[in-house]
């Protein structure tokens, strides 16, 4: 008899055959069970059985609860296809849906009732997490559809409504910039002070900072010239114990200035073998304290990476360049990410661009 996890086992009781199977319900295994005058039928349900949960049949049927539908899809079909981090999302989206839908079925879901369950959530949040959540539901009923759990595909007729709030990771203006880089310059005492710099200095994402290592920091000489910078390897995560860098972009290698090299090197290596400390991951409140402190306008921890990208472009750097030091995975990110930050470059190179045409 097989012990019970995630396959079926048979027993024999007198003069038949128990057999089970483990179902899940909401992301947990559950036990159906059934008896049989032959071992033969029952070794043939319990291999129908674990063959129709290879296939995602157990999935749902029509009546299931779509909160339920989803608890069991994102178990048994998302989480072997994504990172733990992502899954974790997928978790927490799974909370909302149970939230927004209750006990609503497979069966009464159409384009109004989720249009109406979704601007419900968009009245509380923004568009961007409005649009994030949305698209995993549209995931989600596309697959029921495929499944034949729902008699249509009305996901294109869902809309992401609502409004965007002010941005709140702004980026510094050249002033700020300077401003911020010379107080934590001239205060390295407080640790925090150099890891914001850091964030100045390279546009590094929180996680990958606090992912530093002193083996990461290198110095190297040539001919002539040293060379400062640091490695990106891993990023922390306050979710989860991946350290695994967001994307393939993401691993490379960053120049930095000798004075940088030497403040960071100059931190005591925490017992995780770190060089920062993680403080409970409350680095946006610490940042808040301290831009308040020097009279500089809020934004947050990834404003300091935005405030790095926005100055090399305003520098014109080559956008390859910029990329590649923003751990992008494509340029066409960098491209999205420049007319998000400077717009104003971009009229102004649409005026370029027709007096050139102009002047033919």
């Amino acid at each position: 008899m097989k012990g019970f996890d995630s396959v079926g086992y048979i027993t024999k009781r007198g003069p038949s055959y128990f057999a089970q199977v483990s179902i899940y319900n909401k992301g947990k295994h559950k036990r159906l069970s059934k008896s049989f005058t032959s071992k033969l039928d029952a070794e043939r349900w319990v291999l129908e059985n674990e063959l129709s949960k290879a296939r995602g049949k157990e999935l749902a049927n029509t009546l299931t609860p779509f909160s339920e539908f989803f608890y069991n899809w994102i178990y048994i079909v998302k989480q072997k296809d994504v990172k733990e981090t992502t899954f974790q999302n997928y978790e927490h989206t799974a909370a909302i849906i149970e939230r927004l839908f209750g006990d609503t079925q497979l069966k009464d879901l159409n384009d109004i009732v989720v249009q109406q369950k979704i601007d419900e959530y968009a009245e509380t949040h923004s568009r961007k997490t409005t649009h994030e959540v949305l698209s995993k539901i549209k995931t989600a009923l596309r697959d029921a559809y495929a499944r034949g759990y729902i008699a249509n595909d009305f996901t294109r007729l869902i809309k992401t409504r609502g409004i965007n709030p002010p941005k709140r990771n702004r980026a510094l203006s050249i002033s700020e910039f300077r401003k911020l880089r010379n107080y934590v310059l001239n205060h390295p005492k407080d640790e925090f002070n150099i890891l914001v710099l850091l964030a100045l200095e390279t546009g590094m994402r929180r996680g990958e900072l606090l992912g530093t290592k002193p083996a990461y920091v290198y110095k190297v000489d040539t001919v002539g010239e040293t060379e400062y910078g640091i490695k990106v390897r891993e990023s922390i995560s306050p979710t989860s114990d991946d350290t695994s860098l967001k994307t393939d972009g993401a691993r490379r290698n960053i120049s930095i200035n000798k004075e940088v090299y030497q403040l960071i090197t100059a931190i005591p290596v925490k017992k995780n073998g770190y060089i920062f400390r993680r403080n409970g991951f409350n680095q946006s409140e610490q940042l808040q304290k301290l831009l308040t402190k020097i009279d500089i306008s809020k934004t947050t921890f990834h404003g300091l990476r935005d405030t790095h990208a926005s100055f090399l472009f305003s520098q014109d750097i080559d956008i390859v360049y910029v990329s590649e030091r923003l751990g992008h995975d494509n340029i066409q990110t960098t491209q999205n990410y420049y007319l998000q930050l400077m717009p104003e470059k971009k009229h102004e190179q649409d005026g370029d661009a027709l007096n050139l045409l102009g002047s033919l």
